[in-house]
């Protein structure tokens, strides 16, 4: 039975540098995987017609894709790339783009073997190991709130795309009041920086970028995989408790 460590997990969580990130989706992935049935990561963009966490998932990438105009790319940069499967559904939707996954979990990258016009590299998101303006798209899907310092990563994004170039990230932020009488626990339990969006709309022109589109999907995400979950539990808990302890279960849901 897999086991987590409660006091490490807090730690985790807490200083969230990148070895602390690495570990934590090394815990927590396969209990997404076995909570989803599949090997995304995002928490999906849920509609009427994407009510289970696959085709939710599935979903979201691609309305991340048509953002990104990946109909007319050729080179894509998949930051933070997880378990690569937006990439293998973007590679198999667009048959002209070559992707290069890069993160910096060794782990993830060697989960789904060689594929097709999916290239990964084992670096991190602020040294991105290409040449200047040498892509014509970087890609971000639910990642960039662990990249530390954003800058950087923004810096480097800025570098390597031609001038004509996208950057395109899908990211949590907080939208008003932060605070702990509004977050209550997700003040400490949310694994990732509370970025404001005046916060990251101003990093990101700060850096040259122009933001020519934006989308506020939180609706679309948050309420609907909680109710989700909730519609669930009784399955979900008997395939965690297979694999996990009730302690996992308990905190996880």
């Amino acid at each position: 039975m897999a086991s987590i460590n409660p006091i490490e997990l807090f730690l985790w969580t807490f200083r969230r540098n990148e070895k602390d990130v690495v570990n934590l989706y090394n815990s927590l992935s396969p209990l997404m995987q076995l909570a989803t049935g599949g090997s995304m990561l995002n928490f999906g963009y849920w509609s009427p017609n994407h009510i289970d966490p696959i085709s939710a998932q599935n979903n979201l990438c691609m309305v991340f894709a048509n953002l990104a105009e990946l109909s007319s790319a050729k080179n894509a940069v998949d930051v933070g790339s997880g378990l690569s499967a937006p990439s293998k559904l973007w590679r198999d939707n667009y048959s002209n783009l070559n992707l290069y996954d890069v993160n910096i979990n060794f782990n993830q990258l060697t989960f789904s073997g060689q594929q097709e016009r999916v290239e990964f590299l084992n670096s991190s998101s602020t040294k991105l190991p290409f040449a200047n303006n040498s892509v014509d798209r970087v890609l971000a899907l639910e990642s960039a709130q662990h990249f530390k310092p954003l800058s950087d990563f923004l810096s480097e994004s800025k570098r390597i795309l031609t001038k004509s170039g996208l950057l395109v990230m899908a990211i949590p932020v907080t939208t008003g009041n932060s605070s702990l009488d509004k977050f209550g626990l997700l003040k400490f339990t949310w694994s990732s920086e509370h970025y404001s969006i005046d916060y990251v709309k101003n990093m990101i022109s700060a850096f040259g970028f122009i933001i020519s589109d934006e989308k506020l999907i939180g609706s679309n995400v948050y309420e609907p995989l909680a109710d989700y979950y909730f519609a669930n539990r009784t399955f979900l808990k008997r395939s965690i408790l297979k694999n996990y302890s009730s302690c996992v279960e308990k905190n996880s849901f």
